[in-house]
């Protein structure tokens, strides 16, 4: 199962069920995929096809909703 945390423009934000403890998310779009580390702080893990620019949007998009992620992955994972 992938639940999706949320979408912005082409983007999909989601986790991996059981994939690895360390929270992160992946985000998927029509050119590739990225994994983002969001501990110890906010990293790019891989980048799958995505051009800077597209990097540079989806690092900033993270950061500004990262709360929201790790809640999402909180109520995910300690069900």
């Amino acid at each position: 199962m992938s639940p999706t945390v949320f979408r912005y423009k082409e983007y999909r934000f989601l986790f991996f069920s059981r994939e690895e403890r360390r929270i992160h998310v992946h985000v998927w779009c029509p050119n590739g995929e990225v994994k983002i580390w969001l501990e110890p702080e906010i990293e790019l893990a891989m980048n799958k096809g995505l051009k800077e620019h597209e990097l540079n949007e989806i690092l900033r998009v993270t950061k500004e909703r990262a709360d929201e992620i790790r809640k999402s992955w909180e109520k995910h994972f300690n069900n």
